[in-house]
């Protein structure tokens, strides 16, 4: 998906002007290091919304979440565990993938994609360590695979690229790709 494209996209579904993305740098070789540290050490401040809006880099995840109609229950008190795929992971998908998920018809399919990056409580990169070779279930009910490969935490593939990112209502951790129940 083209930049442009995914500004135009993100703007429609937030209600905000395209604008708010000019001179935003372009996508980084190494994800976490776009993930502005300041927004993301004070997420213990703000629920996991909040953070991820605060941060900047989960522009696509927060826009899904609006359009699920997951983000009240995201402020909620949880805690939650959000493995939260950055803009960057969103742009891997094939095109047209995500405009075809923010459809109104497909409200379902995106909820249970988003809910699958969703573990109930708070789970900790220490936890997820101890998890390696195990399963969590899902917010969705299905199970994702936790793995721990060269010393960095994998679920379902996707790789942990910050983690511990602390929220008034659970933790995030910054993973970058989107995982596919």
């Amino acid at each position: 998906m083209t930049h442009s494209i995914h500004r135009k996209l993100v703007a429609a579904v937030l209600g905000v002007a395209a604008v708010t993305f000019a001179g935003a740098p372009a996508p980084s070789a190494r994800a976490a290091d776009a993930v502005p540290a300041k927004a993301l050490t004070e997420g213990a401040k703000k629920d996991v919304v909040d953070t991820a809006v605060a941060a900047g880099q989960f522009n696509t995840l927060v826009a899904a979440a609006k359009a699920a109609g997951l983000v009240e229950t995201l402020k909620g008190a949880g805690p939650f565990t959000v493995f939260a795929p950055t803009d960057d992971a969103f742009a891997k998908l094939p095109s047209g993938t995500v405009e075809m998920l923010l459809k109104p018809e497909n409200k379902e399919k995106l909820a249970a994609l988003l809910t699958y990056h969703v573990v109930p409580g708070k789970v900790t990169a220490k936890d997820a360590i101890a998890l390696d070779g195990k399963s969590a279930k899902t917010v969705n009910g299905k199970e994702a695979k936790i793995s721990v490969v060269d010393g960095k935490v994998k679920i379902d593939g996707a790789t942990v690229i910050k983690a511990d990112v602390d929220a008034t209502n659970g933790v995030i951790h910054v993973i970058d790709a989107v995982i596919m129940p």
